[in-house]
């Protein structure tokens, strides 16, 4: 009789953790942001250089080492949502339904990467001239984009056996460069956002990106793949059989309408 009592308070007490804990990291998050905001305003005006931590933390209004308990250096205050972003597409990731080509999932998960950015357009212009102006900076910001890539390279890899590098399995090769492609994509439309000001629909320019990334990688990377992790034999994109009159077309949902349109002329061709 004792135990469905104790189960019930421990039932109990997971809300309000889960509630705290949340909680906490939003009052961390508004913290950084705050430390990073003061950062800048330093930096526009006194200069990188010559801004020190004590200076941001009092013009944020905390102690020294307040600022050392969200922060390692000066250089990283610029940058402070990456980590909670990175946490957040590594989220998408992991909650990818099973059917989804691992590559589409990529991409959704480098949108988190966009949407922090995007969520503060002028912030986002004002880091963007103090990166290009400063190579601490600069340097700073590959690194955390570098996080991101290794993120999204496991992921793809995850997906296939790195270690099978048999004749005609191009898996894994296919798998590191498709990552850096949907990086390279997401950073080429971002910079080219940043550069405009802030201005102009960047989800659509970055889907457009993204479906040419699609297109290139897309068709060949786990190709055929069990999704129960089975033996793997390379099916085509699409495919069309001419019976009759009747044309009967087979195609991936991630082929590109251009090769399935492709594969029907041809077979109609030799029908």
């Amino acid at each position: 009789m004792s135990q469905p009592a104790k189960t019930s308070r421990n039932a109990a007490a997971e809300p309000a953790e889960t509630t705290a804990g949340a909680r906490a990291a939003a009052q961390r998050l508004k913290m950084r942001r705050e430390l990073a905001a003061a950062a800048m305003e330093l930096f526009a005006s006194k200069g990188y250089e010559a801004t020190t931590v004590d200076e941001i933390a009092a013009t944020a209004g905390v102690a020294r080492r307040t600022f050392f308990r969200h922060f390692r250096s000066k250089e990283e205050a610029i940058f402070p949502d990456h980590d909670d972003t990175l946490i957040r597409a590594e989220a998408v990731l992991n909650a990818a339904p099973a059917h989804e080509h691992p590559l589409d999932t990529v991409c959704r998960g480098i949108k988190e990467v966009m949407k922090m950015y995007a969520a503060s357009p002028a912030v986002s212009v004002e880091r963007y001239r103090l990166t290009r102006e400063v190579p601490t900076l600069r340097e700073r910001e590959i690194a955390s984009v570098a996080r991101y890539e290794r993120l999204f390279t496991r992921y793809l890899l995850a997906h296939f056996d790195e270690h099978d590098h048999h004749d005609g399995n191009d898996d894994p090769l296919l798998a590191e460069v498709a990552a850096s492609a949907v990086v390279t994509a997401h950073n080429h439309v971002l910079r080219r956002w940043l550069r405009a000001g802030g201005e102009g629909d960047v989800e659509a320019q970055l889907d457009h990106a993204f479906a040419i990334v699609r297109k290139t990688f897309g068709t060949g990377i786990g190709a055929g793949r069990t999704l129960d992790g089975g033996a793997v034999s390379v099916a085509p994109a699409a495919s069309a059989t001419a019976q009759g009159e009747v044309l009967v077309t087979v195609a991936r949902t991630d082929a590109p309408l251009d090769e399935v349109m492709r594969t029907i002329e041809e077979a109609l061709k030799n029908k």
